[in-house]
This record gives C-alpha cells, structure tokens and sequence, in this order.
C-alpha cells in the first residue's frame, strides 16, 4: 500500500509517505509556516520516493483536534490533492497520533495536546488485537483535572503530551494515579500506521467527507478575560 500522511495539529509540521515497507519522513515548523511549506514537503517525498500523487491509495491526515490554522491547512491539503488525484482521504484523529507514538511504553494512553488559553485537549485509547480502542473521546479539559478511564486504576498507563513543560505541577494529579509522563508530538510516522489500520477497516471518504474535528469553537480570549487571567502586581 502507498499512504500520504500529514499533521499540521501542533507547531510542528510532520508529513511521511509510504511504499509498501518503505518510508520518506519530514519534519518542520508548523503553524502558519505550514501553509507556505506542507506542499513541497510533499512534493519532495514523492520525489524521493519516485512516486507521482495518482500512484498513491489514500491520503490521511491528523483531523484534530489541535491548533486552528493547522488542522484547516492539513485538511484543505489533503482534500485538494485527494481530489485532482482522485484519491480517498482518512482523517484520523491526531491524538491517536500520540496514543500510536507511545504505544510501546504502555497499552493504556492519555493523549494531552496543548490547546492554548490555559487548556488542554485529551482523549483516553487503550490497545487491542485490532488496535487502539477510544475509551474517553476527544474533549476540552483544564490541566489539573484530567480523568482517567475507571478500568484503569491501579494499572498503570503513559500520559503523551507535548504540554509537560507547561502543566508539569497540574498533570501531577493525573500521574499520582498510576501515570507515568512521556513528552510526545504527533508523528505523520504514526499516522501512516494508523492509517493501514483505517484502511482495512474501510474508514476511507471522499475528499469532500474529510472535515477536521474543532472539539473548541473559541480561538481567543476576550479582553476582560484577559485581563482576569493577568498576574496581580503588587507595589
């Protein structure tokens, strides 16, 4: 099989292609750079790999949630390319990204993304003979009050974030329950895996049907909300 693979979910852009048991990887700086640089990251791989776009099966990309611009650009990439090349799209979850990533350190993951504003989105997986289960969807939490699937006390589980540098003192709850802490960032490596998986299950829509999960609908604080979250200064 022959997969495109593309996240834009964070500040780092990550896109890889596959050929069977080869692969071409790419890594850069996401966020608005990503639109100007996603398409001749593309194009380079299929070159080095000596493959034209119609020679691919499908096109998958991280879906969110994640960072706006991000997962529009990845979205309207994969959709554009999908369709002059006449190609099926499947978009995957990008936290699942971080639940594959992480996969050999532990079968139960709490995948955290950063998502700005003093927040983070999350989503539970645990792994099974027919790969990763979502016990807890994607959702919208505050850092120190993340949960934990109930079957997974006392069991252990990896928590996969890009955000432990940020919420280090706030996950600490989360972890006292059995967690141990992996810095992860969602890999297009990962997707391509996730994206074999997909595949078979016959998860694969038209270009039109590929649409990226928001999870938030709110991109900036007010002003009065910034000033609330202001640090008091004292004289």
């Amino acid at each position: 099989m022959k997969f495109l693979a593309i996240d834009c979910s964070t500040d780092r852009l990550s896109v890889a292609l596959s050929h069977g048991s080869q692969r071409w990887q790419h890594a850069g700086e996401g966020g608005a750079k990503a639109s100007a640089t996603l398409i001749p990251s593309i194009m380079a791989l299929l070159a080095s790999a000596q493959l034209q776009l119609t020679d691919l099966d499908a096109i998958a990309f991280g879906r969110g949630p994640g960072a706006f611009t991000g997962l529009r650009t990845a979205c309207a990439v994969a959709q554009g390319l999908a369709l002059g090349a006449h190609l099926p799209v499947l978009p995957i979850d990008s936290l699942a990204l971080l639940a594959q990533t992480t996969g050999s350190l532990s079968p139960r993951v709490l995948s955290v993304l950063d998502a700005r504003m003093g927040q983070v989105y999350v989503a539970a997986y645990e792994h099974s003979t027919e790969g990763w289960r979502c016990l807890l969807p994607p959702s919208l939490s505050q850092p120190d009050v993340l949960k934990i699937p109930a079957s997974w006390r006392d069991q252990g589980f990896a928590l996969a974030s890009n955000a432990h540098a940020l919420y280090a003192e706030a996950f600490s709850f989360c972890l006292n329950q059995g967690g141990m802490a992996v810095d992860a960032w969602p890999q297009a490596s990962a997707l391509l895996d996730l994206a074999e998986l997909a595949w078979a299950r016959g998860e694969a829509v038209a270009p039109a049907d590929a649409l990226p999960l928001y999870v938030r609908d709110k991109v900036a604080l007010t002003s009065a909300e910034r000033a609330a979250h202001k640090p008091v200064q004292t004289p």
